[in-house]
């Protein structure tokens, strides 16, 4: 996996105009959190697809970018949480254990 980190309010509008050409996927990561840390492990030993972009947010360290996801791609702040983001709106979002690459792939697909 080649994270993308995600480490300003900034990037959220260059997420936001990298979704009109391909599927930016932003992956919520709590460093003090089990679940999350299985999450990402899951995530890291899926097949990493073509096509999708995938950006890493430390949201312990940033919590100030994490809030600004919520405002701006108005989902509910959950951790873990992974945001699919196409043509400049999120499009899905899931949490905790229901995060899933073959989901992941599907729905950034569609």
């Amino acid at each position: 996996m080649n994270w993308i980190d995600l480490h300003d309010i900034a990037g959220i509008e260059t997420i936001k105009q990298k979704s009109n050409e391909k599927a930016q996927v932003i992956f919520k990561h709590s460093t003090r959190c089990s679940i999350s840390s299985m999450a990402k492990s899951r995530l890291e030993r899926a097949t990493t697809p073509d096509g999708i972009d995938f950006h890493y947010l430390d949201l312990i360290a940033h919590r100030d970018v994490s809030a600004a996801i919520a405002d701006t791609f108005d989902v509910q702040h959950e951790s873990p949480q992974i945001l699919i983001i196409k043509n400049g709106t999120c499009i899905f979002d899931e949490s905790h254990n229901a995060i899933d690459m073959d989901e992941i792939v599907e729905q950034a697909t569609v």
